[in-house]
């Protein structure tokens, strides 16, 4: 069972910047950051794959040019950095994984394995 904590959340004027981590019990290859806006639908953000294409990261148009995802396999920890950050970046932003060799490791993916979510607001 692969369990994911995240940390890093909080609040921030908008053009700040944030970073969010998330910790997995286990390595997992494919990991993702979503997030659900008050009164959306969750939404996929960024996604890496180590394993795709050499190693591809995909983002949501949105945060394109803005976030960054990256990974430390040391510490089995994935995270995004958050930069030039919008009041319409506000949400709770959840960390998502899937380790099953095949599995589609993109924005369309069916993740497995999710964290609790944490807060992000961003002020104007």
């Amino acid at each position: 069972q692969v369990q994911l904590v995240e940390s890093g959340g909080g609040s921030v004027q908008a053009e700040g910047s944030l970073r969010l981590s998330c910790q997995s019990s286990i390595y997992t290859y494919c990991m993702a950051w979503f997030r659900q806006a008050p009164g959306k639908e969750r939404e996929a953000v960024a996604v890496d794959d180590p394993i795709g294409g050499g190693g591809r990261k995909t983002y949501a148009e949105s945060v394109k040019a803005r976030f960054t995802i990256s990974r430390d396999d040391a510490k089995n920890t994935v995270y995004l950095q958050m930069n030039s950050l919008k009041p319409e970046d506000t949400g709770i932003y959840y960390c998502a994984a899937v380790n099953k060799l095949g599995s589609r490791c993109d924005l369309g993916g069916n993740f497995r394995y999710w964290g609790q979510g944490i807060q992000v607001t961003v002020s104007s």
